[in-house]
């Protein structure tokens, strides 16, 4: 497989890893972070040998989302608005169509696109002192990237409204009740162990019918993609481009409150 600089890629039996590593910067989703997820899933989605994936990552979060960087940036530029629209559209359906089942091992925090490409997997082991949350309002654009597809789908909408209108934290004990992870363990070390002791379940059962049956559930996933996802992509380049995005990014960075004209 290839190498990567913003990931690692490695083999347990029939199981493959891949963890984000780059706890120093939080693993946050920068442009190679982006490309480099979006290819290491392709190339395990083909290989024959793996039967299951588990995506962890290093550090005291899983990913603490996209960069404020990446906004200010996003603002100057329409070009640079349609290339991130362009990649976030890439790593869903990327992560929506692997072959194999994805168990997303979450030792911390998912915030922003973090939140989306763990719920996006098929299963979530979190520990119990993770949480998981989308503030992309708080940053004064759309949950355009995958929020407003995989939210509802996890929890339903009424509870998808609620944390993505707000941008509030949900911790891992709710987000268990809620649907947004499937397996609670009890501390970070907890995690990996956990998720790959489920790996190793589902990599033990007939694969043709365990592939087919992801590719049937995520089937509705896609259709409801089809229905919402281009929208929210269209909305989040719109607001990208607006005053409040860069009010808000500047309210974020000083530890002000924002002031918002809507525009």
């Amino acid at each position: 497989m290839s190498n990567f600089r913003t990931l690692t890629i490695s083999r347990r039996q029939r199981i493959t890893i891949i963890t984000l590593a780059r706890p120093e910067m939080l693993n946050r989703f920068d442009d190679d972070l982006h490309v480099e997820l979006t290819d290491a899933l392709a190339e395990v989605s083909s290989d024959s040998e793996t039967l299951c994936v588990v995506l962890a990552s290093t550090g005291k979060v899983f990913s603490a989302g996209g960069s404020t960087d990446l906004i200010r940036c996003a603002h100057s530029s329409l070009q640079e608005r349609l290339r991130i629209i362009e990649d976030a559209r890439k790593l869903l359906f990327t992560l929506l169509e692997v072959r194999q089942p994805i168990v997303a091992a979450m030792q911390g925090a998912a915030v922003g696109l973090g939140a989306t490409v763990v719920l996006a997997c098929d299963a979530v082991v979190a520990c119990r002192s993770a949480h998981i949350a989308d503030p992309h309002v708080r940053m004064g654009v759309v949950a355009g990237d995958g929020g407003c597809v995989v939210w509802p789908q996890a929890a339903g909408m009424m509870i998808a409204k609620r944390f993505l209108l707000t941008g509030d934290r949900m911790m891992a004990e709710d987000a268990l009740r809620a649907g947004l992870i499937t397996d609670l363990v009890e501390e970070p070390s907890d995690v990996l162990p956990g998720a790959c002791a489920l790996a190793d379940r589902i990599a033990a059962l007939p694969p043709l019918a365990v592939q087919l049956t992801k590719r049937a559930l995520n089937r509705v996933v896609l259709q409801r993609a089809g229905e919402a996802f281009e929208l929210s992509l269209a909305y989040e380049l719109a607001t990208m481009g607006t005053d409040d995005a860069i009010e808000a990014v500047d309210a974020f960075e000083t530890k002000r409150q924002g002031r918002f004209a809507g525009y």
